[in-house]
């Protein structure tokens, strides 16, 4: 099984695969003791950091939606501003 990441909505990175491997700054392994599912803290209010303990609940907000990266090198795209609202008339 290829390793997946999932982006979950409000939560966690979920990481799954059959040979994950996670290492800290210095490229020291941590101890997976054999899973093939781990969530990574997001939000970085976790007591177990980096993985994601649920401290997260009610207290991060992202809506996970995919979009597309521009290529590398090219200029990141300006977000666009919305259409003004059309003036209401007074009364």
């Amino acid at each position: 099984m290829a390793t997946k990441l999932t982006v979950l909505s409000n939560g966690s990175l979920r990481v799954e695969g059959t040979e994950i491997e996670l290492v800290d700054a210095q490229g020291n392994a941590y101890g997976l003791g054999g899973r093939e599912r781990i969530s990574i803290c997001r939000c970085g209010l976790s007591a177990n950091k980096p993985f994601c303990d649920g401290s997260h609940k009610g207290h991060f907000e992202h809506d996970a939606t995919a979009f597309d990266l521009p290529a590398p090198g090219t200029a990141p795209a300006k977000p666009t501003t919305p259409p003004a609202a059309p003036a209401q008339p007074l009364g």
